[in-house]
This record gives C-alpha cells, structure tokens and sequence, in this order.
C-alpha cells in the first residue's frame, strides 16, 4: 500500500504571537519571507534596513508596527524576541556579535550562505550556544514541496538503497550588487540550495569532487561560474548537481529554463522539477515515483503550494517551534556548519584539482 500522504507542510508553532524583528526590507524579505509569514500568522513586529523610506513603505504594506532607523535600534527592542536577518552574509556575524549582548532575544534566524567561510560561521555558532540563544538557518529549499516529499518517500523505502541522486540546473539567478565583490559566487550563494539538499536527503558525504568554469556572462571576477560537484559517500551513493547559470548559447537565441531532479535506488526511482525558475509565476514543484512495491505504476501527488514564497514559513516555523519546546532547531546552526563545511571542501577541489575528504573541511564548535 503506497501512502501519498507526503508530509510535505511544516509544522507550526502552538504560539504564533512572538514578536519577530525583520532585518531587512529587500526582495527576500519583502516578497518572500513577510508574505508566507502572514499566511502562517506570524507576527512580524519591527522592521529595518539601509533605505528607511523602503523600511516604511514594507511596513505600511504588512502592518508592521514599528520601523528604525538602525538594525542596532531594533535589536534594542525589548519587545523583539526573535531576529530575521536578511542581510548579505559578510555581515551577519558583526550583527551577531551585538545581538548576543540581549537577553530578550530568544531566536536567530540567519540567511544562508550562514556567513563567507566555515570559520567565519563557527564564531556565530558559539556566540549563539555561550547566548543561549537559538539559531536557525534559511534553508528554504528544505521545504520546497518535492524535497520534503522525497524526503518522505526515501524514509518509508520506496526506493530501496540510493544508488544515484542528481540535479540538473538550467538557470538564470540574479547576481545582487553585492556579490560582485566576492569570488565565490555560483556554489557559495545558489549551490548551497543543492549541496545542502543532499545533506537533509542523504547525511554527508565521505568525498566531494568539483569542477567550474567561468560564466562568460558574469562579468566581475569569479571563481565558480557553471559548476558541477560530486558528493560520494560511504555506501557508495553518488550524488551530484550541474549548475548551468549560462543555460543558453546567447541573446537571441530561444531560452530552455529549468531545475530537474532525479533518484534512483534498488528498488524505485522518483524525479521532479523546482518551480522556482517560473518565479513569480506560481509554479508548483513537480515530483513522480515507481516502486517496486506497487509495481508497473507511477504515483505522482499534486499541491498548490510553492517553494517561493511559500516554503519561508518552514523555515521560521521550525525556529519557533525550537524556542517553544527549548530544542535544537531541525535547520540549526550547529547543523549548517555541515554545509558549509562541503562548499569549503567544493572550493579546495576547485584550488587544488582534486577529490577532498569531507573530514578535512568540517570543525565542531569547541
């Protein structure tokens, strides 16, 4: 008997009302985390950014009460209990260093990348744990819907062991402004969705192999522009995600835009697509699985729900529900130190040409 119940929704906090502090008023914010956080019925209760009249105007539009002038005005808040910060990574752990000064502050959830470097994150992971204060991660490809119902479909063994697992992007992002001063562009800021994927489908890995060129569109310096990485772990699953950001031959020519996925085991094999490249057409992710359990057949679930904007409530959701049960979050800081570790280890193969252990990348807070 196959069950498409999939789990693919989050759970929600038994109390809505705790009154979050938005750092941040750009498109991730704005149009992403405020609007799935109003179809949860969260509370968001002060805002801030660089632009105070951007400030004001999102304010205005989500009914926000409160709006300062200075991230450092907000944290002071004593009525803040919980931070979301949506600011570039490079400058998340100034922000943490001052936050931990608060004791009001119960939770932080941290965009990803989670800071530039592995140990630039460990710092905010200690911080946090000497603060008693909760930290999560934005991993919102998590909750994108075929992600968690893979994830579903691989704990009930539809599947059998893993042989393969694959992703194939043909995408387009939009390099922010700022991005343009780092050279870790392609793996660090859009392949982390990939390279943390893995991790919540499969644990780490034992072995990472990458390769790159550079994006002949992407004109400022880089390292990583189209990029293929390989994750091989101890059973001998590989798992193994191309990049495409140049994803056609040249203006003009006709455009084939699309993020598929695939895994195939011993005993089944499931594949989809990520709606997210339709954005911000609401295009739902796709998934379709056989298993040998019900044989001859495929079994493909439908939802109206899609990873942007919807999947965001997920991710603050399971910050909130770590503070009301005085837990670890399920997306914690201390576990993104993992995916951060693999990209470390994606950008020494890069450097060096060849295979890295994940061992010599990953370092447990001390």
């Amino acid at each position: 008997m196959i069950d498409l119940e999939l789990n693919i929704d989050p759970v929600l906090p038994k109390r809505k009302d705790f009154h979050i502090g938005c750092i941040g008023a750009g498109f991730i914010m704005r149009d992403c985390h405020l609007v799935s956080y109003r179809q949860a019925g969260f509370q968001p209760h002060a805002i801030t950014s660089l632009d105070l009249a951007e400030s004001k105007m999102v304010a205005e539009k989500f009914g926000i009460p409160k709006v300062y002038n200075s991230w450092q005005q907000l944290i002071a808040d004593q009525d803040v209990e919980v931070l979301d910060i949506a600011i570039p990574p490079d400058k998340q752990l100034a922000v943490i260093k001052e936050v931990v000064k608060h004791r009001h502050i119960k939770g932080v959830l941290c965009q990803k990348p989670l800071a530039m470097n592995s140990r630039e994150a460990v710092e905010i992971v200690r911080l946090c744990d000497n603060a008693g204060i909760k930290i999560g991660v934005n991993s919102n490809m998590r909750y994108d819907q075929s992600m968690r119902a893979l994830k579903t479909i691989l704990s009930r063994n539809y599947l059998g062991e893993v042989v393969l697992a694959t992703i194939e992007m043909r995408a387009i992002p939009h390099w922010q402004d700022f991005l343009k001063k780092y050279d870790r562009i392609e793996i660090l800021n859009m392949g982390i969705h990939h390279v943390d994927i893995f991790r919540y489908l499969f644990g780490d890995p034992e072995k990472i192999t990458a390769v790159t060129r550079k994006d002949p569109r992407t004109q400022f310096t880089h390292i990583d522009g189209i990029s293929q990485y390989t994750f091989r772990y101890q059973n001998d699953l590989m798992a193994t995600s191309l990049d495409d950001v140049w994803a056609w031959p040249g203006e003009g020519a006709e455009k084939d835009i699309y993020i598929k996925w695939r895994v195939e085991g011993t005993e089944g094999m499931a594949q989809g697509s990520i709606g997210w490249p339709s954005y911000p057409e609401r295009t739902p992710s796709t998934l379709e699985f056989t298993t040998k359990q019900a044989p001859n057949q495929w079994f493909r679930p439908k939802w109206n729900s899609v990873w942007f904007p919807d999947a965001f409530k997920g991710t603050m959701a399971q910050l909130l529900c770590a503070i009301e049960e005085d837990r670890e979050p399920e997306i914690s800081g201390r576990d993104n130190l993992k995916t951060m570790a693999a990209i470390d280890a994606c950008y020494l193969s890069i450097q060096e040409g060849r295979t890295v252990r994940f061992s010599e990348t990953f370092k447990e807070v001390e």
